[in-house]
């Protein structure tokens, strides 16, 4: 078989040194369970031609296409706050990077394809439930408007994996604009010199922010970028109640995608100290810590780069802490700005800020659903009758007084009522992956080899803000017998 994807090699070509040529490993049957003909599309590539001939054998990495280059990526990172010199892709290996037909170059990365010299004693391998999960999440979140990697294809390898018990193994292909992170700047600040950090900085400056190589101070320039990337994404994933789970140094992408979706969920009923995964024991990364772990996460890289603001070390941390100290002030308004326009307001006025704080406050005391609060509420702009929203609250009279409150605040808005209950239902999804649908689709999978409930669960998560009347179902809260939820990291 000999099949062309168009690679180019730039991260290699540019930083050789910083990652290891490993090929993928063979494995026994594998099987294509899933390929993403639309983002096959995007990227140019001959969907029909994979889904029948080549797809199971290059995404499962046994016979790739003439002109991959396989490798292993280098990286550092702050695990739960604690540093750790030297991880890297230890089962992942990126095959090369394509142009899409917007001229946006994006990686091809395998995972679960075979050990390499980064595995730390792993097998390398990945199970089918999280490639499985993967695929619908990643999806989902590019559904709902999220910057993230994306999902292309999930293959069945036909051998087993061990973890706690057995499990079918599968391998995952993500594509991203890049795999860059602020672990790898870690990386190279412990392990290289000075020229190699400046060396990574000018390749992610002319790949992710071009127009910003001529700026008087391209890297303070750069950290801005990158610094207004991660606010927009963390107060993205907080308007539709989404929960990173690991938000670790080596898990935070430069290019501003969600990356890594092992613990992660979305959030039923409303409270800011959610954490669903089972290795944050502490809550480092509950729901409303993710913005602060984001300044965290930036203030790392900002370290790295800090002999490229100033030689003068004083002043480059003068220069880095003056940068930072906006990133409280900007994600605020950046929050804000997507509250009103979840409560369909399209213009700025006085306590805003106290209208949105005492809906969530309502919502935490009486456990409301996060995403039914939001999308009735918009059925209520509508002219829709309020008790199936008020019914989610423990005192509907009191709740009654914030819904009086904010309808009078909506009739200082331009727009018609119908038109103000379209525009919430645009940012206001009736559909997220609901924990239990997600659960009954793996198991059905990893159980009894059943993707039906997996394909259908996919499809649904494709429209998220479609009223959908024939799949309302998967629009309700789990039953009170689900209980509570953990996620686990599924390496």
């Amino acid at each position: 078989m000999s099949i062309s994807f168009g690679f180019e090699h730039s991260y290699a070509r540019a930083l050789p040194g910083f990652y290891a040529k490993v090929a993928p490993s063979r494995v026994r049957a594998p099987t294509l369970l899933k390929l993403n003909h639309a983002l096959c599309d995007e990227l140019g590539l001959d969907a029909r031609a994979l889904q029948a001939t080549h797809g199971a054998a290059i995404f499962s990495g046994c016979a790739l296409p003439s002109d991959a280059e396989p490798i292993a990526l280098a990286y550092a990172g702050h695990q739960f706050g604690h540093f750790v010199p030297q991880l890297g892709d230890g089962r992942a290996i990126l095959l090369g990077e394509v142009r899409d037909r917007a001229g946006q170059r994006r990686d091809i990365q395998l995972k679960g394809a075979g050990q390499t010299p980064f595995s730390r004693r792993g097998d390398g391998r990945a199970a089918l439930g999280p490639v499985l999960r993967e695929y619908l999440i990643s999806e989902a979140m590019h559904a709902l408007g999220i910057p993230t990697t994306r999902a292309l294809a999930a293959v069945a390898t036909g051998e087993p994996v061990y973890r706690e018990s057995v499990l079918p193994g599968a391998v995952f292909t993500r594509v991203a604009q890049s795999h860059i992170r602020v672990g790898t700047f870690q990386f190279f600040a412990r392990h290289a010199e000075p020229a190699d950090v400046k060396r990574l900085a000018d390749y992610v400056l002319l790949r992710h922010d071009p127009a910003l190589v001529s700026a008087e101070q391209p890297y303070l320039a750069l950290l801005d970028a990158v610094m207004d990337r991660q606010i927009d994404l963390v107060a993205r994933w907080l308007l539709v109640g989404f929960i990173h789970g690991v938000m670790n140094t080596d898990n935070m992408a430069i290019s501003g995608e969600t990356i890594d979706f092992g613990p992660c969920a979305f959030m039923d009923a409303y409270d800011p100290g959610t954490v669903f995964s089972s290795i944050d024991e502490g809550g480092r990364y509950a729901y409303a810590n993710q913005a602060p772990i984001a300044l965290w996460n930036l203030a790392r890289l900002a370290e790295t780069l800090l002999p490229l603001f100033d030689p003068d070390r004083s002043r480059a941390i003068a220069l880095a802490t003056e940068h930072l100290g906006q990133f409280e002030t900007r994600f605020a308004a950046r929050w804000l700005s997507g509250m009103r326009t979840k409560l369909g307001l399209t213009s700025e006025q006085p306590g805003d800020d106290a209208l949105v704080q005492d809906l969530l406050d309502h919502m935490h005391r009486s456990a409301a659903d996060f995403t039914c609060t939001f999308r009735r509420l918009a059925a209520v702009a509508g002219g829709a009758d309020a008790e199936d929203l008020r019914c989610q609250f423990h005192d509907p009279a009191r709740f009654s007084k914030w819904l009086q409150r904010w309808q009078a605040r909506c009739a200082h808005e331009a727009g018609s009522p119908a038109e103000r209950a379209q525009a919430m239902r645009a940012v206001n999804p009736a559909f997220i992956p609901r924990n239990h649908r997600v659960e009954h689709a793996l198991e059905q999978a990893v159980r009894n080899g059943d993707l039906r409930a997996f394909e259908r669960l996919a499809q649904v998560l494709s429209a998220p803000y479609a009223d959908q009347p024939m799949h309302a179902e998967y629009a309700e809260p789990p039953p009170s017998s689900f209980g509570a939820y953990r996620t686990f990291c599924g390496t």
